[in-house]
């Protein structure tokens, strides 16, 4: 048996997918089935078409043609079943069986059509090992990526240090030039104006009033250049405190960043990269109506596993922006999760909702109040509390382990298939640290808040390509337990009810105004303890 090519076609002839098992032309192929049509006769049950040169062995799935095209030699027995495996084989990758379907989907079909023939033979599979084969991941690949990531992250993290060391090289070189100017300043100024005669009236403290306000100006930029080295300056060079002076030193210092900034130097406390910023505003509605379903959770996972608590509430808002579209109802559908329980608005119709999934007025001439800020007015409200530890969408794990003088963390996430997150932060609450902490190894990005001794660890986007990573970072000897709570941040846009609008009905005829569906799962109390 030799099967030439294995195609899915239309009923016109036109090719989906079309994968060739031996050596064989473009035009050689596309000639063949652009005969097949012509060669199915109408009202015959037969399965095979054969012409001088191949046997066409075919299947109609739906509005389309599943084809073999083999040589006459080949066992038809045999072509029969590779045509059967195949026909299971498509409803599997492609979620409609017409030509957008398959098209969206070619490429999977192509992966799986060669798994099941190799050289025109078919292989000993089933739909079961096909679809094992096609998912199996390979170790040796993904320890590739990790080494990768992990190779541009220290890459990452040595270009934020050189560029660190050479804007304070910039500063302290600025600094000095400009102290030394000011200093060089004051001390003539103080000469000239003694009127003693002396050399020393700049170290002397009884100097007179010329050398005391030009020893001033120096040690204004002494002082700012302390402060900035963290070193106390000189008690023999200190004037006596005062409120005057306190409010030259810190124009004084105002003056000096000022300049700083007008010569194009970067001023680090001034660009600080956060995460975890607030949420934004949404944006206005622009349809007429707009209907938003939001999810909160509320999550506390134990540190040895399992779920302290989790609960989940749920708001489906309307907003209607003219009074014209405020006589309608909601044709909403739920993905069926058991374990959900709905509450409708006490003047939507309960009746109407528990038998048609429809939200109605329980006064159909009364219309929907329209021009609500915010999200509008809820129409219904949801919540879901389990013990389920499989329903979490993010797993966090926390492995502390103290070795010598050092404390060694390893954190490693793993995201439920159900969600794909994003904007995830994890904030590792730290006990106050001298300096940051060595980050070793990380999936993603990473920023250490000095003031509230948090890390903060932050992924842009978990999808299937990483749906586990991990994080290791290195601090001084402390008590594990500081280390907790671990809070988590992130939004997704699916939802746990997996509520969907399925229409808009107006109550007083005409055509059904334009809605629009806003979704968002976000985390109001998500924890690890």
């Amino acid at each position: 048996m030799v099967v030439l090519a294995a195609s899915i076609i239309s009923k016109s002839g036109k090719a989906l997918v079309s994968r060739q098992f031996v050596d064989m032309s473009r035009i050689r192929i596309e000639g063949y089935l652009a005969a097949f049509p012509k060669l199915v006769g109408t009202g015959k049950q037969h399965t095979y078409v054969e012409t001088e040169n191949v046997r066409y062995v075919y299947q109609p799935i739906e509005s389309l043609y599943l084809l073999l095209v083999t040589n006459k030699q080949s066992n038809i027995l045999e072509d029969l079943e590779t045509l059967r495996l195949l026909s299971r084989l498509v409803p599997e990758y492609s979620y409609s069986l017409d030509e957008e379907g398959i098209g969206k989907t070619a490429f999977e079909i192509l992966f799986a059509f060669d798994e099941v023939i190799s050289l025109g033979h078919k292989e000993n599979v089933t739909v079961a090992q096909v679809k094992q084969y096609c998912e199996m991941e390979s170790h040796e690949e993904r320890l590739h990526k990790l080494v990768l990531q992990s190779k541009i992250n220290e890459t990452k993290d040595l270009m934020k240090r050189k560029a660190s060391e050479i804007d304070k090289s910039k500063i302290e070189k600025n600094r000095g030039e400009r102290g030394g100017f000011m200093s060089l300043q004051s001390m003539g100024s103080g000469r000239i104006d003694t009127g003693f005669g002396s050399d020393t009236s700049i170290s002397s403290t009884n100097g007179g009033f010329g050398s005391g306000s030009g020893f001033g100006l120096s040690t204004e930029v002494d002082s700012f250049s302390s402060k900035s080295k963290g070193r106390p300056p000189a008690s023999a060079s200190a004037p006596p405190k005062g409120l005057g002076m306190k409010l030259g030193k810190t124009q004084k210092t105002n003056q000096f960043l000022e300049s700083l900034k007008a010569e194009g130097e970067v001023i680090v406390e001034d660009v600080r990269p956060t995460i975890g910023q607030s949420k934004a505003a949404a944006l206005p509605p622009s349809d007429p109506v707009t209907l938003t379903v939001e999810e909160k959770l509320n999550v506390t996972l134990k540190q040895d596993g399992g779920i302290g608590n989790f609960d989940l509430q749920g708001t489906l808002s309307l907003q209607i922006l003219d009074q014209d579209h405020g006589f309608i109802q909601v044709q909403i559908e739920t993905g069926g999760n058991p374990g959900i329980i709905f509450k409708t608005h006490p003047n939507i119709n309960k009746e109407l909702f528990s038998g048609d999934n429809m939200l109605g007025l329980k006064d159909p001439n009364r219309p929907f109040p329209t021009g609500q800020t915010g999200d509008g007015i809820p129409l219904l409200k949801w919540r879901m509390q389990t013990g389920n530890e499989s329903l979490v969408p993010l797993s966090i794990n926390c492995w502390p382990s103290v070795s010598g003088n050092e404390t060694y963390v390893n954190l490693e996430y793993e995201a439920s298939p159900m969600f794909d997150l994003q904007n995830v932060v994890i904030s590792i609450p730290l006990p106050a640290l001298r300096d940051a902490p060595r980050v070793q190894q990380i999936d993603g990005e990473w920023r250490y808040d000095s003031r509230k001794s948090i890390l903060e660890w932050s992924i842009v986007l978990i999808d299937n390509s990483n749906r586990s990573g991990s994080m290791e970072f290195i601090i001084p000897a402390v008590d594990t337990s500081q280390l907790f709570p671990i809070s988590v941040q992130f939004t997704s846009t699916s939802t746990f009810s997996d509520l969907k609008v399925v229409n808009i009905l107006p109550l007083k005829g005409g055509n059904p105004p334009k809605f629009s569906q806003r979704t968002l799962l976000s985390t109001e109390n998500y924890q690890v303890v």
